[in-house]
């Protein structure tokens, strides 16, 4: 028996080339969403961490500051990184849109945090109502809910996708009086 050589009809049309051929550009989006949320975070911390020990901010003001810079520069990087092979409508409306389902993100994650801490946690609250337990809901279940919200909806709603060509027909048996 021969094997495949890489390039030949029969090794291109395999299951995992497939697969490839349907998400990988999906799979590159989220690569670069997930970069650019990366780099936010990190802004978003570090700033947040200066304005309240090295400026004096207070904690309340230091997060708002951050988390507008933060969210901008997240912008920035999606809309021109991202998915800068998408059409640009009104720049207003993209951050605008931008920041509302930010909002709703961050709805996601308290949401996750709230029914960890005071519904499961009026249950059983030795384990629900512990640091690592908050830190696990609203860090890593909510976070990722979220972030999982946001890419679907950025793609969806703020980043939209130029129109798409039509497909054409395919004629099928009983169209030719088969």
């Amino acid at each position: 028996m021969t094997e495949e050589q890489p390039g030949s009809p029969r090794a291109r049309t395999g299951p995992l080339r497939a697969l490839v051929d349907r998400f990988g550009h999906l799979v590159h989006e989220l690569s670069k969403f997930a970069t650019v949320g990366g780099i936010a975070f990190l802004l978003d911390f570090a700033l947040f961490n200066f304005l309240t020990a090295g400026r004096g901010f207070e904690q309340v003001t230091a997060k708002t500051i951050s988390t507008v810079i933060a969210a901008t520069v997240a912008f920035l990087g999606n809309r021109f990184w991202t998915w800068r092979h998408r059409q640009r409508s009104n720049p207003a409306r993209e951050y605008a849109l931008f920041f509302f389902f930010n909002g709703v993100g961050l709805g996601i994650a308290v949401a996750c945090l709230a029914i960890s801490r005071y519904g499961l946690g009026s249950v059983w609250p030795e384990v629900f109502r512990t640091g690592l337990a908050d830190n696990i809901a609203s860090f890593i279940v909510g976070t990722g809910l979220g972030t999982l919200f946001r890419f679907w909806s950025y793609r969806r709603f703020v980043f939209v996708e130029a129109g798409t060509q039509a497909v054409p027909e395919v004629a099928n048996d009983r169209d030719h009086g088969a």
